[in-house]
């Protein structure tokens, strides 16, 4: 599967863009657990151009992530062009992705992410304007449709294909779903087998297992599948499914193994923090802010009796080393030494 010149390989596996989850130390772990595009968490347009701190960090990438995309939303032509511009000249990512699929309040309430699918026209001005402002091969994040009443996303997808775009990714559901529900990938299917479509079509949502990226390559064609929520506290999910795409069995790896790959997170996590600050504890607990929610969600940790009350004290460490005190009182059980068998 290529996008442009950018060759993924056979049945790529891509991670998708999550605000406050694809920092740049997780997109590093899940490149190297197999991931073969990792995305930026996404962008303001708006903020950007403002020069706001927080959004340029959000778009920085580097080498060592590459192939790596950036991803950008806004509610107009010229904010999202010159974001588009600022992101190509600044960043240099390989892809350049605009976001019309976010379905959270505070973006799609404003006309932003899936907002714009509620205004097609503008949707595609936005697209087709960005499309001829950069040299980077850009594409599209989206959904369905708004609601169950609009799920307009085959002649959406001809329609962004005909602006330039050079791959689409379709999450299985709509706008007025959220994160509810099952993902349907009947659609995400007829568009990939519509004659009209000649670009990649990138299949999102309820990917959870190596079993689920290989049904959905498939039963529905795809190009590629993307993983989400799954890969929360859970990089190594990318490395199951390669495994499980290549060999046809989900390679063998221990809960100890799996615990050292958190600890790992947290520290890379901390480390990209304290390269951006100069004020140590603030820079520690800035990267613990980050990571902690990775480690409360983690499936690593699902069985362990009463495990409430030790997923609020993750959530409220404020150092390394408190996190890692925690991670050492359920090692024993996670790892099988407390009566628990080894497994997720």
């Amino acid at each position: 599967m290529k996008i442009r010149d950018i060759d993924f390989g056979e049945r790529p596996v891509f991670l998708a863009p999550m605000e406050d989850v694809t920092d740049a130390a997780f997109r590093l772990l899940c490149k190297e657990m197999g991931a073969a595009l990792v995305y930026s968490e996404f962008v303001s347009a708006d903020a950007l151009i403002r020069s706001v701190g927080r959004q340029k960090e959000k778009m920085r990438v580097s080498d060592a992530e590459r192939p790596v995309a950036v991803q950008i939303y806004g509610r107009d032509v010229d904010s999202m062009v010159e974001a588009a511009r600022i992101v190509e000249a600044e960043a240099r990512p390989d892809i350049l992705d605009l976001n019309f699929g976010c379905p959270v309040k505070k973006v799609a309430g404003k006309g932003a992410g899936a907002g714009m699918l509620r205004n097609i026209p503008l949707l595609l001005d936005i697209t087709r304007a960005v499309v001829q402002a950069v040299k980077l091969p850009v594409t599209v994040k989206t959904r369905l449709g708004w609601d169950h009443n609009s799920k307009n996303i085959g002649e959406l997808a001809v329609a962004l294909q005909d602006c330039g775009i050079e791959a689409l990714t379709i999450h299985g559901r709509t706008r007025s779903q959220m994160y509810t529900g099952q993902a349907d990938w009947t659609l995400i299917g007829a568009v990939k087998a519509d004659e009209r479509i000649r670009i990649p079509i990138i299949g999102n949502g309820d990917i959870q297992s190596a079993e689920d990226a290989k049904a959905a390559f498939d039963r529905w064609g795809v190009d590629a599948v993307m993983v989400g929520r799954a890969s929360f506290g859970r990089p190594w999910v990318f490395r199951e499914i390669r495994s499980y795409l290549d060999t046809g069995r989900v390679e063998p790896l221990t809960n100890a193994w799996k615990l050292d790959v958190l600890r790992r997170q947290v520290k890379e996590s901390v480390a990209q923090s304290l390269a951006r600050c100069e004020k140590k504890r603030a820079t520690e607990l800035g990267g613990i802010l980050h990571v902690r929610r990775h480690l409360a969600q983690s499936p690593l940790f699902k069985g362990i009796p009463d495990f409430r009350q030790t997923r609020i004290r993750m959530l409220q460490a404020e150092s390394v080393d408190e996190l890692f005190a925690i991670l050492r009182e359920v090692e024993p059980i996670v790892c099988g030494a407390g009566g628990t068998p080894e497994k997720e």
